[in-house]
């Protein structure tokens, strides 16, 4: 059986693509859509295990492998004459492409750790962050004249468009909205693609915010009394609007940080 036949992809696909293929045709040709119809029942068998295949990195470079020499078993050419030359170049042939799928990969991979990377880092700094201002209630805006508070804000609508478009490449990565697939019917291929519901990624944002605000507080209850006595003008006794300012600044400037890091690694 041709796998990438079945998805209808590429031998050179990339994961995503294997992915969005497969909930595709899994939409198409589940059996609960079709009123339980062997037919389907077989096509979405021979659809899911395509994808178990494709999907798991090492067990497609296996099947690649095979596939690959069941082609050259087929063609009648002087690859399969049988001789130390012949055998010599077919070596050859499956080693390159073994490389090239061991290649391919490692870069998807890489991909995918740095995309969970640019998921994670932005999010973290935004709950430390959050708490950092609950703790000590800075007053730069305050304390800025014109042209700061205008430097400031600038940061701030910046910091919070490049923290949506983290947000929202991350959403799209990593969650599924289940109202959208035939009243939840195929929830587990969506599940089994990406791994968390729009609601959940939500709720996780919104809690991890309150507590790291709420932290920040019951910590600034117990020793933000010292800052305000130390510096009165530069943090407050209590947290002020401008505190909203802060946490998208910071996330900005810890993500281009990041990226000049990972730019600059071997």
């Amino acid at each position: 059986m041709d796998y990438y036949e079945v998805l209808k992809v590429s031998p050179d696909a990339s994961n995503a693509e294997i992915k969005s293929a497969y909930r595709k045709l899994a939409r198409k040709k589940h059996p609960d859509l079709n009123q339980g119809s062997h037919k389907h029942s077989r096509e979405f068998a021979k659809i899911a295990k395509a994808y178990e295949i494709l999907s798991d990195p090492r067990k497609r470079a296996n099947y690649d492998s095979k596939r690959l020499r069941a082609q050259f078993s087929k063609e009648d050419t002087v690859l399969n004459a049988d001789n130390p030359h012949a055998s010599r170049a077919r070596q050859m042939m499956y080693e390159q492409r073994y490389n090239a799928i061991i290649d391919r990969m490692i870069e998807e991979e890489r991909q995918e750790s740095m995309a969970l990377q640019e998921t994670i880092f932005p999010i973290v700094a935004l709950f430390i962050s959050t708490g950092f201002v609950a703790v000590f209630k800075p007053l730069i805006w305050s304390n800025s004249n014109v042209f700061g508070k205008m430097i400031l804000l600038m940061l701030f609508i910046i910091g919070i468009l490049h923290l949506l478009k983290r947000l929202h490449a991350a959403f799209e990565r990593y969650t599924y909205s289940s109202l959208n697939i035939h009243d939840s019917l195929l929830a587990e291929i969506e599940e089994e693609t990406r791994p968390y519901s729009r609601v959940q990624a939500v709720m996780f944002l919104v809690i991890g915010l309150l507590l790291s605000l709420g932290i920040g507080l019951l910590i600034s209850s117990f020793f933000g009394v010292m800052t305000t006595a130390m510096m009165p003008r530069v943090f407050a006794p209590t947290l002020h609007l401008e505190f909203i300012f802060y946490p998208p600044i910071v996330v900005l400037f810890v993500d281009i940080m990041h990226s000049f890091v990972s730019k600059n690694s071997p």
